[in-house]
């Protein structure tokens, strides 16, 4: 069984690998291509996401990553090792599959559920896109690539082998070249105050209960910050959340990464911000990192409308209250940025101190 899902892991790896770094317009659509990608199951052949090259002009215009450095990441090969993605396990609750490239500085995560990497391809890439594109500072996670199988597989229809995956930056960079590197804490964050069926109740078959232990994910001190860094952490989460209410998205998380002071990990790309760098905590103990992901969640698709339903019906009997997938954007939106005011003890600038003294 172990040398199986070696064997799986190996062969997406290099798909997701061949992806990157060929020509997207090298993958001819034809009726030759389309039956011998059916009959694949594991090896099959993925393709970028190429349309009006969004995610070039995001890595090279906006977040500044070297390209040669970017395809690098994905070629390197560490000793011994016959790819350069790692496989990090299945780490959701959807049953998605997780990769980091070799030098640590990209995470690969699948989309196996239809109405996810639906929602993101024909709804939200152009919007991400243009929002990104117009807010560098963006505390979104960054979408570096999409790659898809550009034909239905055998592989993708028997769920052995996913076949939509984003690429994304990833918030621990650093980490293991770090003397310190057993003080990280990562926090993946959602409001208290909703019910999580897909958690409680229809939890997908793939999702372990190593996945299930991880669900209450609580930061149990305070982020000690400056009003002024308070303030333009909520302008920014406020703008973030703002695009995502407009895009009709629920469920996304705050991603919390805390480190010691002394660390100074290296960092993606050369448009940088405190907030991805390491903001330094007002007691002078931590470093900070903010993002927003797992936005994929759209009220409007037919599963969250089916789904509300059901959770309305199990209220009538048990009350266990709203859910995140059912609730409002609007009201979503609110209780998210309470989160962030919940997490936050502003400290007085120094500068401000000593003036009132």
């Amino acid at each position: 069984m172990g040398n199986r899902k070696q064997h799986r892991v190996e062969a997406l790896s290099k798909s997701i690998e061949g992806a990157v770094i060929k020509d997207p317009n090298g993958a001819h659509k034809n009726i030759i291509g389309y039956i011998t990608a059916f009959f694949t199951v594991l090896n099959i052949t993925l393709v970028r996401y190429d349309n009006n090259v969004a995610f070039e002009k995001l890595r090279h215009e906006t977040w500044e990553i070297d390209e040669d450095e970017y395809k690098a990441s994905f070629t390197r090969k560490c000793r011994g090792d016959k790819n350069s993605l790692k496989a990090m396990g299945d780490l959701g609750y959807s049953g998605s599959t997780f990769f980091r490239t070799a030098d640590s500085k990209f995470l690969v995560k699948s989309l196996p559920r239809h109405f996810e990497h639906r929602f993101f391809e024909a709804d939200l890439i152009k919007p991400y896109y243009d929002y990104m594109a117009s807010h560098p500072d963006s505390l979104l996670v960054r979408i570096t690539d999409y790659v898809y199988a550009p034909y239905p597989t055998l592989g993708n229809i028997l769920k052995l082998t996913p076949s939509n995956h984003i690429i994304m930056e990833n918030l621990q960079y650093g980490k293991p070249s770090d003397p310190e590197k057993d003080k990280w804490e990562a926090y993946d964050l959602k409001p208290l105050q909703y019910f999580y069926p897909q958690r409680d109740l229809l939890p997908s078959p793939l999702v372990t209960e190593t996945v299930l232990k991880k669900t209450l994910n609580v930061f149990k001190d305070k982020i000690r910050i400056t009003r002024g860094e308070y303030e333009e952490l909520r302008r920014t989460m406020e703008e973030d959340t703002m695009f995502l209410e407009s895009a009709d998205t629920v469920d996304y998380s705050l991603f919390l990464i805390r480190f010691p002071a002394s660390s100074d990990p290296r960092v993606i790309g050369r448009r940088r911000s405190r907030f991805r760098s390491g903001l330094v905590s007002a007691d002078g103990l931590w470093k900070y990192r903010f993002a927003t992901l797992d936005f994929f969640w759209s009220k409007h698709n037919l599963r969250t409308q089916v789904l509300t339903g059901a959770v309305d019906a199990f209220n009538v009997v048990e009350q266990r209250g709203p859910m995140t997938v059912t609730t409002s954007v609007e009201d979503y939106r609110q209780k998210f940025l309470q989160l962030v005011d919940d997490l936050v003890e502003v400290h007085e600038d120094i500068n401000t101190s000593d003036k009132s003294g």
